[in-house]
């Protein structure tokens, strides 16, 4: 038995999501819309904060890379990584509320962009980027990278639209940045 194998295996004992080190999701989680391939050492699908907060624990502790991965959509290659890639779309998909007055909705990072602004149509509302991976791409990805799309001067970016974001911190503590009080999950 191998280190990454024996990691894999304590990692899947540690998170209630689903860890995955078979050939073929490694395969798959190798590439993005890049031209770059990197396989990793396995892929995390966390159920909850709390999956994740333990899954970044156990990275730093065996010092294992950790790279989040939204739809896998990016051009530049930052959705592959050595260590353990981590996709939230499985789980962490869901669209907490949408508050029309405020104009502001909650949602986990794995919501694919499409579904939101399905969902925020139904206010005359819409979240502002408009990249071209809108059916594919999940607004965690989104944050990652900032996404903006050929809209953008009258949309804006990511950034421009984000107005808090829950973070799990490298040590696995949690924390909230932004500009105000918002909801939590």
């Amino acid at each position: 038995m191998t280190a990454d194998s024996s990691f894999v295996r304590a990692l899947s004992e540690r998170i209630d999501g689903d860890v995955a080190a078979d050939g073929a999701t490694l395969a798959a989680y190798s590439t993005d819309a890049s031209n770059h391939r990197l396989v990793p050492t396995c892929v995390a699908f966390p159920r909850s904060v709390a999956d994740v907060a333990a899954l970044v624990s156990a990275c730093r502790d065996e010092g294992m890379p950790v790279t989040s991965r939204g739809g896998g959509t990016n051009l530049a290659g930052n959705a592959i990584g050595s260590g353990v890639v981590v996709d939230y779309s499985r789980y962490l998909n869901r669209i907490h509320n949408i508050d029309p007055d405020v104009r502001r909705a909650v949602v986990e990072p794995g919501v694919v962009l499409d579904a939101l602004q399905a969902s925020a149509a139904a206010y005359g509302l819409r979240f502002g980027p408009d990249p071209a991976t809108h059916s594919a791409c999940t607004i965690g990805g989104m944050v990652g990278t900032n996404a903006c799309g050929a809209r953008a001067i009258a949309w804006g970016t990511t950034s421009a639209n984000v107005t808090a974001v829950d973070l799990v911190l490298s040590d696995g503590r949690t924390t909230s940045l932004g500009a105000g009080p918002y909801p939590r999950l």
